[in-house]
């Protein structure tokens, strides 16, 4: 009895490629459609249809590849995705990278040997590769290799929160920065910096000072820890932003340990807006990316042609709740 591999081989095209035309994906070529077509009808291909839904759970199945699940950002991104994939009668099969990038070609190798339709990758780092291949795939959040990229704009987001805090009159920041070996960390940490130095002035300046760390609560438990403790009240800065809100509630855990009101000590600012972010005491001021927006365009973009697909920015919103206030008196 032929397989799907035999038509493959038989049409010269990829084993996705006869997943997708079985499945009625508007995706293929019309050539593409006709080889295989062709070659299901010579050597009397039957799908059987039953055993590809048991062992995919679903005929139709989207491949997404996180870093770590256990992120509340990527666990949010990953059950908004499954929510736009199951719009078009999709499923979702999700993959664990564990931020290693020998771990994230296997399960992108892995996804596109079940035959998905397309693939959303979320990347460990930036610059990696993969060899050529007819099923769509797309980057998320984090750009993976060459592929389209659809992400919050984490420049303008940074930009906009460096105007909140300085609206509010604080004059002397830290910025907690993620890895600069990602894209995005250096993205936000251009905006935010940018904007600081725009906006001081000789009359009026602002003093900055960078830090940079993980995307986790450690990191910003642990710098939020060295910022606050090296200076006198006189020098410490008075308000923090971080680059993830992670960063920000690990802050939060560091001022708490440490006696400083938040915000009549301290405002306290983060990224993602993550559940939690509403959860904490104070609850946390943040950049709100549009986790819905964004998975809206990657599905979206796995069912457009290749020719179209395309980099996508999309801009974040200013969430403010109680850990930012005005400078403290006398600062």
């Amino acid at each position: 009895m032929p397989t799907i591999k035999d038509v493959a081989r038989k049409a010269g095209v990829s084993v996705g490629t006869v997943s997708r035309v079985l499945a009625k994906n508007e995706t293929v070529k019309h050539p593409l459609k006709l080889k295989v077509q062709a070659a299901m009808k010579e050597l009397d291909y039957k799908p059987n249809l039953a055993a590809r839904a048991l062992r995919t759970n679903s005929i139709d199945v989207i491949g997404l590849v996180v870093p770590d699940i256990t992120n509340p950002f990527f666990a949010q991104l990953a059950k908004n995705v499954e929510m736009e994939a199951a719009k078009r009668s999709h499923s979702v099969m999700v993959a664990n990278s564990h931020d290693d990038a020998d771990t994230e070609k296997t399960q992108i190798a892995a996804l596109l040997d079940r035959a998905v339709c397309g693939v959303i990758v979320v990347a460990t780092a930036d610059g990696r590769s993969l060899d050529a291949t007819d099923v769509p795939i797309v980057s998320l959040d984090r750009r993976f290799g060459e592929f389209p990229l659809i992400a919050t704009d984490h420049f303008d987001g940074s930009q906009k929160i460096a105007d909140h805090l300085h609206a509010l009159g604080h004059r002397r920041i830290a910025y907690i920065a993620g890895p600069l070996s990602m894209d995005v960390a250096r993205s936000r940490r251009a905006g935010f910096v940018s904007r600081i130095k725009a906006l001081s002035r000789p009359a009026d300046p602002i003093e900055l000072t960078v830090f940079e760390g993980q995307f986790d609560y450690d990191s910003g438990e642990e710098l939020g820890r060295e910022i606050l403790s090296q200076t006198s009240v006189n020098e410490r800065p008075t308000a923090i932003a971080a680059a993830s809100d992670q960063q920000a509630i690990g802050v939060l855990r560091c001022a708490r340990d440490l006696k400083l009101d938040v915000p009549a000590d301290l405002s306290v600012a983060g990224f993602d807006d993550i559940t939690l972010a509403s959860l904490v005491v104070p609850r946390l001021t943040t950049l709100r990316q549009p986790i819905e927006a964004l998975a809206v365009s990657a599905i979206e973009q796995i069912f457009e042609s290749k020719a179209s697909l395309k980099d996508m920015a999309i801009a974040g919103d200013v969430v403010e709740r109680e850990s930012t206030g005005p400078v403290p008196a006398g600062t």
